[in-house]
């Protein structure tokens, strides 16, 4: 039956009201976002905004020739300095040695460094002057040059959607053939991977909330600071005034309309340019999004700017110009600084050292994690740093930019594992700010998204400068990230604690106490996706330990410790004595920062139970006493534990990733593994299932693979757990014990997969990196792949790779495959199966210019060993490209899911089982390994010894000590997010404060109840297009009120009787249409 509701008109217009209240995007009334049209977009990407440029940084490092960082252990005058110096080298046989002068303003004052050039293969100098008791250490001069490109943004995705670069290899014929620069900033080709549905999209629950057709768009504010409500804090009087804030870029003009007169208090130069000003722009514009007081605002205009001019107009920095520009900053005593640069090389260790400085001299560091997304593992120092807050980029959407590069860090690979970073996000995307000759320009990427940050730190310092005592780089840090607001469906390596809340922080920074602070403050290993990817494989009896790199904050002082050892303590209701836990930490945490990593592991008692088990590790931290403090300081943190286990899964189904044998920049030269990648020729991403090869990583584990991460030699596995051991890109030696027992493991039914890549000494030298500028060669220390190491383990199953570089595009079965600088199986068993296919010579193409075809290139090779009858199978392909995010154009992670069948059970697909066969040619050489390599210098096989390399000793397994549990006989929290002692601030929504300066606080500011970070991160927020609950509900109660008043209407008044229709028509004809009045 069908059923009519009729409505009145009035209760139309009230229910329409009302829907659309309930549908209006939360915008803040600060926000006047106009209406604009809807269009699909992928999350992750920027969208466009006219007249918007986004900013394409391409960073790179040399080592200027002969000239060396001494570092000193104290400052010292120049006179001291050199006295030291030539104490040191006197009669060390060096020929000749000179002081590098260094005309700048912190020339006068005391320094920690000298920069002295000594004349060619002065090895005695460098070891006379290392082992001076007065040195600190003697590092490479290194030159810096940063490329700023301004990209017009694309007006659609598909157009902004990288191409595949297909320029030509380094050839002879070809202008500066191979005089590359190394570069940091890449072009992704993971959107054109050339994939069948349903195979390389893997996407999962990882991304439950990116395939949305339509989302309501917000506008772009016309001010930034409107878009974090600065103006709260402004009308109740902060300003900026009183913070120092400095700004190391291209320089800033005296006179800029721009900023208020008398603001700028001093600008330095630090290069070897006789100009302050700045000749490029990018200076000026982050200037202006901290300070400016006209047209495009900043958020501190009345802060005092120190401008720092550390690059040149070309573009080029060097080590030692920092070194003294960090100096004479701690001399003048900054609060804030921000850096809107960055690069790869965390090893430049007079840099890092002296970032620690200045953190420690209480300057809060603020820098962009770089503009190398959406790859992972593409994080920039110093913004890696624990004791700098890193900043990456969102779009007004509120979702993560596509060029915001991702964590984890990479400095703890291959035994250990990453921290998470960025701290925070915020807008970095069509960001207004300051234009070189005046007026606003719009600019886009994370070195936007910094200042955005220290114009907000620098606002909030002004505001709380009366707790002056209390604020300090990790302060200011905790603050920030206790208040940020998490984003919906983005995991921590992409948002860090979320997105920046400056009302929020300004709430946390007025009650805040020195304590010591987690990140993140929790371990849930059942959380997704935010818990990524440590929520992605549960785990069990057997597997390789689950490592959680955590980083403690110690707002308390610069330094501090872990008083006696952390304490677990498992929930017996919640099943926590199945799991073991132990710990490795600093016992010295300096500055204001430390880490502990936990490795969680089953019990055996577990070994076949499935279910969550939880728990939760007590660190107790101490600080020394501040003034007029008698005690230390103590503060108790307490990190949540929840994990997911199931019963062990079958050897077959069991994979294990060889970390321990990749290597990656710094500090070594290891070239891409794809030739024609010469605007990104270093291979720094960490070679990690995390990181470049995340994507290979979900393709297993959505086809039922648990893998896991072997970041120890081959010796220290127990084979008979896994069914198949992956090597992918292996650039590391291998320990002959390794060798031997790898050859056992096989025999006794371990299966192998190798991907290699292209290796020949020719093509190596070829592509060494050459600079104008210091006349210096940097030869690489390996190929794609390290193929002698390889063939070396290879060799008692009687198989290798050759020297040859193969490319070009092919179909194997019914998939299109694409073969990027990769070699070619030169030995193999007869009784095993090889596949071949037509290929160019890349490497005559390289080294001549000649494009050649070649036929029957053998590429994959399948082999049953039969040594034994329960023996092993072996797999070799000849490039890993096809597997790496870092440059992937075609993936064949189907080929991948088919070989694991044929490791784990020995049937093959018909794609491989219908190939053509062939028969390989009897060997006559095998790839050598190049002369003069200096491999050793960061191999953990090999070491220097008379001129010549040899293995090291094999080291020791790592050994785990497993914590003494004291178990809780009380119920865990359900939610280790929800239940924060923060939540007071998270639920009071910032209100327009309209306040003189000077009168009584507003009730939208409230003063928040002392709080307590013990318990973890902080406000359980979350950030996206949802709709305006308090609208939303006013809407559904004049909704009710409504029908309620109609209905009591109809029941007690009597509704008035109708006139029968015939006497209307009577009525009407009688007296017409008018009626007379009554």
């Amino acid at each position: 039956m069908a059923i009519t509701l009729t409505v009145s008109t009035p209760l139309k217009v009230v229910i329409f009201m009302a829907f659309f209240v309930m549908t209006i995007p939360v915008i803040r009334p600060s926000q006047p976002y106009p209406e604009v049209p809807r269009v699909n977009i992928r999350c992750n990407e920027t969208q466009f905004r006219p007249g918007s440029e986004q900013l394409r940084m391409e960073f790179s490092s040399s080592v200027v020739e002969n000239e060396y960082i001494v570092t000193f252990k104290g400052y010292y005058t120049s006179q001291a300095r050199r006295r030291f110096l030539t104490a040191a080298l006197t009669d060390s046989g060096v020929i000749s040695w000179a002081i590098v002068p260094r005309s700048n303003p912190a020339h006068d004052y005391p320094s920690d460094f000298e920069l002295i050039k000594l004349s060619d293969r002065d090895r005695y100098g460098f070891d006379a002057l290392s082992s001076h008791p007065v040195v600190k250490g003697v590092t490479p001069h290194k030159r810096v040059t940063r490329s700023l490109k301004l990209v017009r943004e694309e007006t659609s995705f598909d157009q902004a959607t990288e191409k595949a670069e297909k320029s030509e290899p380094c050839s002879k014929g070809a202008k500066h053939a191979c005089e590359t620069s190394k570069t940091s900033s890449r072009k992704t080709q993971q959107d054109q991977k050339g994939v069948k549905d349903g195979e390389a999209s893997d996407k999962s629950w990882k991304e439950p909330g990116r395939h949305r057709n339509r989302n309501l768009l917000r506008a772009v504010p016309r001010q930034i600071v409107n878009a974090l409500q600065a103006e709260i804090l402004w009308n109740m009087g902060f300003t900026g005034a009183g913070v120092k804030v400095a700004i190391f870029d291209t320089g800033l003009s005296e006179d800029h309309s721009h900023f208020k007169k008398g603001q700028i208090k001093d600008r330095t130069n630090w290069t070897n340019e006789k100009t302050l000003d700045d000749g490029l722009g990018h200076g000026t514009f982050v200037a202006g999004v901290i300070a400016s007081h006209r047209e495009c605002l900043g958020f501190a205009p009345n802060a005092e700017i120190y401008v720092f001019r550390v690059f040149t107009n070309n573009q080029v920095s060097y080590t030692s110009w920092f070194l003294d520009a960090f100096n004479y900053a701690i001399l003048k005593k900054i609060n804030v600084l921000n850096l809107s640069i960055g690069g790869p090389d965390f090893m430049d260790h007079p840099f890092v050292d002296k970032v620690w400085e200045l953190t420690a001299n209480k300057v809060i560091m603020v820098s962009a994690i770089g503009n190398d997304g959406p790859l992972y593992g593409t994080l920039n120092n110093p913004a890696d740093q624990m004791d700098v807050i890193g900043v990456g980029g969102i779009n007004f959407e509120n979702q993560i930019a596509r060029f915001s590069s991702r964590g984890m860090t990479t400095w703890e690979l291959p035994s250990g594992y990453g921290r998470v970073k960025p701290d925070i996000v915020t807008y970095g995307s069509a960001v207004k700010g300051s234009a070189l000759k005046g007026g606003c320009r719009s600019l886009s990427g994370t070195s936007v998204a910094s200042p955005v940050v220290a114009g907000a730190v620098t606002l909030l310092y002004s505001a709380v400068l009366h707790r002056g005592n209390v604020i300090n780089p990790a302060s200011m840090k905790q603050a920030l990230m206790a208040s940020a607001r998490r984003l919906q469906d983005v995991n921590m390596f992409e948002q860090g604690h979320g997105k920046l809340d400056l009302v929020k922080a300004y709430q946390v920074l007025r009650s805040y106490k020195p304590q010591a602070s987690l990140s993140p403050s929790y371990i849930d290993l059942t959380e997704c996706p935010y818990m990524w990817p440590y929520c992605s494989q549960p785990i069990y009896y057997g597997g390789m330990p689950v490592l959680v790199n955590v980083t403690i904050l110690n707002g308390m002082g610069v330094s501090g410790k872990i008083v006696e050892k952390p304490i677990w303590e498992p929930y017996t209701p919640q099943f926590g004595s199945y799991v073991d836990v132990a710990f490795s930490y600093s016992h010295t945490l300096w500055p204001w920062s430390g880490y502990i990593a936990v490795a969680i592991s089953v019990t055996k008692s577990a070994a076949s139970w499935e279910g969550v088990a939880q728990g939760q590790v007590i660190i107790t931290v101490e600080s020394p006493p501040e003034e007029s403090e008698e005690n230390p300081r103590v503060s108790v943190v307490k990190l949540p534990i929840r994990v997911k286990i199931i019963p062990t899964p079958p050897r077959s189904k069991r994979v294990l990733w060889d970390q321990y044998h990749n290597l990656r920049y710094p500090p070594g030269y290891f070239p891409r593994d794809n030739l024609r990648m010469k605007n990104d020729p270093l291979d720094w991403n960490g070679d990690h299932i995390h990181t470049n090869f995340k994507d290979m990583y979900h393709h297993l584990r959505n086809n039922g693979f648990y893998v896991e991460v072997l970041g120890s030699p081959f010796t220290c596995f127990d084979a008979s757990q896994y069914g198949t051991l992956l090597v992918v890109d292996a650039e590391e030696e291998y320990f002959p014990e390794e060798i031997t027992k790898l050859k056992r493991d096989i025999d006794q039914g371990l299966s192998l997969i190798v991907f290699a890549d292209w290796y020949n000494v020719s093509v190596m030298k070829k592509v060494k990196f050459y600079d104008e500028n210091t006349r210096q060669w940097w030869m690489p220390d390996t190929g794609g792949a390290n193929i002698p190491a390889t063939n070396d383990l290879l060799a008692p199953l009687g198989m290798a790779f050759s020297d040859q570089v193969y490319e070009g595009d092919f179909v194997l079965g019914d998939h299109d495959m694409y073969y990027a600088s990769g070699t070619s199986i030169s030995k193999f068993p007869e009784e095993g199966i090889v596949i071949a296919q037509t290929l160019k010579d890349q490497g005559n193409e390289v080294l001549k210019g000649e494009t050649l075809s070649v036929e029957n290139v053998p590429t994959l090779g399948l082999y049953q060993t039969r040594t034994k009858p329960t023996g092993g199978r072996v797999a070799l392909y000849g490039d890993s490209n096809c597997l790496d995010n870092s440059h992937l154009q075609k993936d064949c992670f189907w080929l991948l899911s088919a070989l694991l069948e044929y490791t784990a059970y020995n049937t093959l697909p018909s794609s491989l089982t219908n190939q053509e066969k062939i028969t390989l040619p009897p060997v006559l050489d095998l790839p050598e390994r190049m002369e003069g390599s200096h491999l050793y210098r960061y191999s953990k096989v090999l070491e220097g010894h008379l001129g010549s390399q040899q293995a090291r000793p094999l080291p020791p397994c790592p050994h785990l000590i497993w914590a003494q549990p004291h178990p809780l006989n009380t119920s865990a929290p359900s939610n280790l997010y929800q239940p924060q002692k923060l939540l007071s601030i998270g639920l009071e929504p910032p209100v327009p404060v309209m306040n003189k300066p000077g009168n009584a606080l507003p009730l939208g500011i409230r003063d928040s109840p002392v709080i307590n970070w013990q318990s973890g991160n902080g406000v359980s927020v979350s950030d996206g297009l949802t709709v305006f609950p308090a609208v939303a509900f006013l809407g559904t109660i004049l909704v009710v009120v409504f029908l309620v008043c109609h209905f009591y209407k109809f029941k007690f008044n009597k509704p008035r009787r109708k006139r029968p229709k015939i006497r209307k028509i009577h009525h009407y004809l009688m007296y017409g249409s008018k009626v007379p009045g009554v």
